[in-house]
């Protein structure tokens, strides 16, 4: 005998839009926003007429689509607009923090995440040149949260994911609070071990290229007149990583990016100029090793060796915090899903034979 299945409960709830919000805010240019909450809930029936709204469907995700409005009211009242990106980013929040387990948007071990879309999108870390920079997922917020209750923090995750650029925001931050009296931006030039004679021109000439990220990092954040100013004047300052050697880093906020290109003795050379009143954030990809054979990361291992340490932090970003074009995201999975078949086949022994 066929069972019929169980149907789950059922809901229906209406919410009014407030006048001072007009429905194009809230919906998108020709519905575009309402066309994402629809693709996110295809069981649900969600209607407009006028400023109401109402959804009808299973009751968690009728209760999850009346705690989305309830979020994207709380961004609209700051006078922040909504865009496609932030619905679905808010949408896999809500859904993480309405199973409780940790999975999706940045939860980990168990964990149920607490924050809600309106605090991640809403946190302004800087203003510059009519733009507020901000995160724009829940990993970013806790990333830049932890730059701020920690000494020494590492942003460990793929390209894209903001890890260097909001580290670099924070330093601006700080810099124009008066926290810090300069900014030092640092990176490995070319590989680990920093040969640059092969390359053409000047000293100047053959580092450029390799720091040319960071200065187009502080265009976005400053005023472009003012930055040879206070590069001028020591207040800020883009080095290679070999000029840190033998210095002690007072009052100052440190980003070493592209750490993953450290060697283990680089690495704990950088960490150990670290002075009074100073602050430093440590950025890379572990899956984009640019050393030469043999050499071992100073960042994959620094995590094995710093792990427990108070007042080190370790964030960790995915390709759900890929802020890029979404295909980023989708080539990040990609990568990382044919590196692990690669290393399931080698463990099976599916090197010999060759």
């Amino acid at each position: 005998m066929t069972q019929t299945p169980t149907r789950k409960p059922q809901a229906r709830a209406e919410f009014k839009i407030p006048a001072t919000h007009p429905m194009v805010m809230v919906l998108g240019s020709g519905d575009s926003l309402l066309r994402v909450i629809e693709a996110a809930f295809p069981a649900a029936d969600i209607h407009v007429r006028g400023n109401e709204i109402s959804a009808t469907g299973e009751t968690a995700e009728v209760a999850l689509i009346q705690r989305l409005f309830d979020q994207m009211m709380l961004v609209l009242r700051t006078g922040q607009p909504m865009t496609e990106d932030a619905v679905e980013r808010s949408i896999a929040m809500l859904r993480a923090n309405g199973n409780g387990n940790g999975n999706g948007a940045g939860g980990k071990n168990g964990e149920a995440v607490t924050e809600t879309p309106a605090e991640v999108l809403t946190q302004n870390i800087l203003s510059s040149r009519g733009r507020t920079i901000r995160p724009k997922t829940l990993n970013q917020k806790r990333y830049v949260d932890a730059i701020d209750k920690n000494t020494v923090v590492f942003g460990i995750g793929p390209a894209g994911t903001g890890k260097t650029y909001l580290a670099m925001a924070k330093a601006v931050q700080a810099l124009q609070s008066k926290q810090v009296d300069r900014i030092i931006l640092t990176r490995p030039a070319v590989e680990a071990g920093e040969r640059l004679g092969f390359l053409p021109g000047t000293l100047f000439d053959k580092i450029d290229p390799y720091l040319r990220p960071l200065y187009d990092a502080l265009h976005d954040m400053m005023d472009p007149e003012t930055i040879p100013r206070l590069m001028a004047a020591g207040t800020i300052e883009v080095a290679p990583l070999a000029y840190m050697r033998g210095r002690t880093l007072n009052s100052a906020f440190v980003v070493l990016d592209e750490a993953q290109n450290t060697s283990t003795e680089q690495m704990k050379m950088f960490l150990t100029r670290l002075g009074f009143d100073s602050k430093i954030v440590i950025t890379g990809d572990v899956t984009q090793v640019d050393l030469p054979n043999g050499t071992k990361s100073g960042l994959r291992q620094v995590q094995d060796i710093l792990g427990d340490v108070p007042d080190i932090h370790f964030s960790r970003l995915t390709s759900e915090d890929v802020v890029r074009h979404k295909l980023v995201g989708r080539i990040v999975d990609a990568y990382e899903k044919y590196d692990s078949a690669a290393e399931a086949d080698k463990g099976r022994g599916g090197q010999t034979g060759k």
